[in-house]
C-alpha cells in the first residue's frame, strides 16, 4: 500500500508542472500567426516546381504557412515562430525581388537533408521528398531562380 506521503507528494508535482504549463501559456510570443499578404512570387519554370516548394518548403519560407493546432501551446509555439520569422528573413517566395540565396546553396540545403528540418518532415510527412522529387525541385529552382 502506498504511503499517503507519497500519492500527496505526487499530486503537489503533478499540480506544479500543470500549473507552470498553464503560466508558459500567457506568454505572447508565438500567438502572432498572421500571414502578410503575397506580394510577389518567382516566376516558377512549372507548377510542378510550385508544387514541390509549397510542400516542402512554402510553412516557413513565404507568407502562406499553414498554422496547425499545435502551434498555439508554448513552448511549441516559440519554436515554430522563431523558425518561420528565421525562414521568411533568409529566404521568403512570397515576397519576391528576384535576389536571395543563390540556386547553389539552395541545392546543397535540399540534397544534404537540412532542408527541409528533419523535425519538420516528422511532424509533416508530405515534405519528405523523394530523390527524384528533391532532384525535380532542385532543377526547378534554378531555372526559375535564375
Amino acid at each position: 500500500m502506498l504511503k499517503k506521503s507519497y500519492i500527496f507528494g505526487t499530486l503537489a508535482i503533478v499540480a506544479g508542472c500543470l500549473l507552470v504549463f498553464g503560466l508558459v501559456q500567457l506568454v505572447p510570443y508565438g500567438r502572432n500567426h498572421t500571414n502578410p499578404p503575397v506580394v510577389a512570387e518567382p516566376t516558377w519554370d512549372s507548377q510542378l516546381t510550385r508544387a514541390l516548394a509549397q510542400r516542402a518548403c512554402f510553412d516557413c519560407h513565404s507568407n502562406e504557412t499553414t498554422w496547425f493546432w499545435y502551434t498555439n501551446i508554448a513552448p511549441v509555439s516559440w519554436l515554430t515562430q522563431s523558425d518561420v520569422d528565421r525562414g521568411r528573413r533568409r529566404l521568403n517566395f512570397s515576397d519576391w525581388t528576384g535576389s536571395g540565396r543563390g540556386t547553389r546553396e539552395l541545392a546543397g540545403t535540399i540534397t544534404e537533408g537540412s532542408m527541409p528540418p528533419f523535425y519538420y518532415v516528422w511532424m509533416h510527412p508530405t515534405a519528405n521528398l523523394s530523390a527524384a522529387e528533391k532532384q525535380q525541385l532542385i532543377n526547378g529552382l534554378a531555372a526559375s531562380l535564375k
